[in-house]
């Protein structure tokens, strides 16, 4: 239980504000649209072997640097931008995950305009299930994610393995992985 008399999932009770923040009022809320969907699968591309937190940290300088994670504008970065990045001390300097994300604002450009992107990562949500009783009980990748993966991967995208894909499922809402008794309202009962 936090300072503030509310049950949260193990991960988000002893973190910061910020950590918590996010816990409450994003991780596990529906979320549709391209862009929108293109940040976090940015993002948890990045978070990949660090801190989640270290991210949310650098959340708006990614956004910044990466032109509010607009696909065109995006796409058509050139090797100037990629120095740019490089250099760019507010977010994760990973050149891998920088060539990954601008190859993957690329396929998701050729998706379409609309909201494709949107219906091809929501095409894998599994049917509701009950909420996990704790946090091991919390897989770190679904049959479904290693599906989302080999398609995203058969079209192009990069750093987007089973594992990935699962924790965009759960950032997302495709799953509900909140525990049983943590405050968060279910999205899908």
């Amino acid at each position: 239980m936090g300072d503030d008399g509310l049950i949260r999932c193990d991960w988000a009770s002893s973190q910061s504000k910020m950590y918590r923040d996010y816990h409450d009022q994003e991780w596990g809320r529906p979320l549709h649209g391209r862009v929108a969907l293109f940040e976090r699968m940015s993002l948890e591309a990045f978070q990949s072997g660090l801190s989640w937190l270290i991210i949310l940290r650098k959340r708006e300088n990614f956004r910044r640097a990466f032109s509010g994670f607009d696909i065109e504008e995006v796409a058509g970065f050139t090797d100037a931008d990629v120095q740019r990045l490089m250099a760019d001390a507010g977010i994760v300097r990973n050149r891998a995950k920088i060539d990954a994300t601008i190859a993957n604002a690329r396929v998701a450009a050729e998706l379409g305009s609309g909201d494709e992107l949107s219906e091809l990562l929501w095409s894998f949500a599994p049917p509701a299930r009950p909420r996990p009783a704790d946090s091991s009980e919390i897989p770190a990748a679904t049959d479904e994610s290693k599906a989302m993966a080999k398609e995203l991967k058969r079209r192009g995208f990069r750093f987007v393995g089973p594992t990935t894909a699962y924790a965009l499922m759960q950032a997302t809402g495709m799953v509900d992985d909140h525990i049983r008794a943590c405050w968060v309202p279910s999205t899908t009962s």
